[in-house]
């Protein structure tokens, strides 16, 4: 079991570093991808329509927006893994009726015996947010990065498209 943990600000080369990391760590299988993203709008929709167009075929895709810990004790326990992303998965439970807890997703990924790989936003350098709401995300996604941070084996903060090894 290896846990690796991707963040970064927005446009900062998380979703390629992991990409990158999932396609050599998988060897000859093909990794999955686990995409949590939603097509709420038009933007969101040609967003993800673009992030598959560059993945292309190199990684079999399973959509689950909210509830990480079935996904992840769905599938081929040896499998490479590519969760994208946690900010995302995060916003969609708030703003829905998900279950999921950043235990239970971390619990599932340390019983697979594969590597797996979550990616994730850094919200946290910014200004203050004026909406209770977005600071209570800003809050949530500061605790879940240093959550998933802490079980990880290694960590890489992205910056500028240069992936800086932390742990």
């Amino acid at each position: 079991m290896t846990l690796i943990f991707i963040a970064g600000g927005a446009r900062s080369g998380k979703s390629r570093k992991g990409e990158e990391l999932a396609r050599s760590l998988a060897g000859s299988a093909k990794p999955i991808f686990i995409a949590t993203a939603e097509a709420v709008d038009d933007e969101m929709t040609t967003r993800i329509k673009k992030h598959q167009e560059d993945r292309g075929h190199a990684f079999d895709l399973i959509e689950e927006p909210k509830n990480l810990t079935k996904a992840l004790k769905e599938i081929d326990p040896q499998a490479t893994v590519l969760v994208d992303c946690l900010t995302l998965w995060l916003s969609n439970n708030m703003m829905g009726e998900g279950t999921d807890s950043n235990d239970s997703v971390i619990a599932a990924a340390r019983v697979r015996t594969g590597v797996t790989i979550f990616i994730s936003n850094e919200v946290g350098e910014g200004i203050v947010p004026m909406h209770p709401v977005s600071r209570e995300f800003r809050d949530l996604s500061g605790i879940m990065n240093q959550e998933f941070a802490r079980a990880a084996d290694k960590v890489y903060f992205m910056k500028f498209g240069i992936a800086q090894e932390l742990k």
